[in-house]
């Protein structure tokens, strides 16, 4: 299997020690992913390594200058030597202002073979940056990972790293703790909920079904559970299931949650 390729690009290369740690350090160990943090003042030429200027048209803050960000970029996406042998490299930014980061995106990225993330800091990057790259061939996606801002990508590449890598071969020690997560699968919902030993806890109790050792009516409960759960938190997500892939159960759960399951997709009752 091919080693996963990412290359980080911050003003705070330091940051990223903490990828060193923990599974993610343990799959760079067995050379399933290979990380190198890139400091972005690496490529400036003045004294003071500036890498940003004021906004033009004015307004308060900094921006990215595009210079600095391209020096980098034309040395780690080495598009000249882009073939077939050589895939092409995709360039990933966070922007609030951008689409969000779903687990579709982490799906699709961790098959890609090598990943550059920029990481903007003050009022962001020269919106030029992805356009020109974009112009010249390469994959740019720019993603959001909440409506809210941050100091900087930093954060933001940090979680989308973490959930793009999990999902490679031989990341997970056991590869079927994230068959049943929330948002995974055609029909996403939210988790059921999770419970360990003892099976009484002050004086809370696991839901019996659990402890009966009928594995056909865990795995109902379990089911009932997860729709019931993003029903409540996530209505948008019953909006989005297949009704093709619902079985008679999941119907019956559904409609006594409140939906219509009729046509392409639950609708909820007008009544509700």
């Amino acid at each position: 299997m091919a080693v996963m390729d990412i290359d980080i690009v911050s003003v705070f290369p330091e940051y990223f020690d903490v990828l060193n740690l923990s599974l993610f350090g343990k799959a760079q160990s067995k050379g399933l992913i290979n990380v190198t943090a890139h400091n972005l003042r690496q490529w400036t030429h003045d004294v003071h390594q500036s890498v940003d200027d004021t906004p033009v048209g004015g307004g308060a803050g900094m921006v990215m200058k595009p210079e600095v960000w391209a020096e980098c970029l034309d040395e780690l996406l080495d598009i000249e030597h882009i073939d077939e042998q050589n895939p092409k490299p995709i360039l990933i930014f966070p922007n609030p202002s951008a689409p969000l980061f779903t687990q579709q995106d982490a799906t699709e990225l961790s098959h890609a073979q090598h990943l550059v993330f920029g990481c903007g800091r003050y009022e962001g990057y020269d919106a030029r940056i992805p356009q020109y790259y974009r112009a010249h061939g390469v994959e740019v996606r720019e993603y959001s990972i909440g409506d809210y801002v941050l100091n900087g990508g930093e954060v933001a590449v940090s979680v989308m790293l973490e959930a793009i890598t999990r999902l490679l071969p031989g990341f997970m020690g056991n590869p079927d703790s994230i068959v049943e997560e929330s948002y995974t699968g055609g029909n996403a919902l939210l988790e059921h909920n999770q419970y360990t030993k003892p099976a009484s806890w002050r004086g809370i109790d696991v839901p019996p079904v659990l402890i009966s050792g009928d594995h056909g009516k865990v795995d109902r409960f379990r089911r009932d559970e997860a729709l019931e759960k993003t029903s409540r938190i996530r209505p948008d997500l019953i909006e989005q299931l297949d009704c093709r892939a619902l079985d008679k159960a999941d119907r019956k759960t559904l409609m006594a949650l409140g939906w219509e399951v009729s046509g392409d997709h639950p609708r909820r009752h007008s009544s509700n």
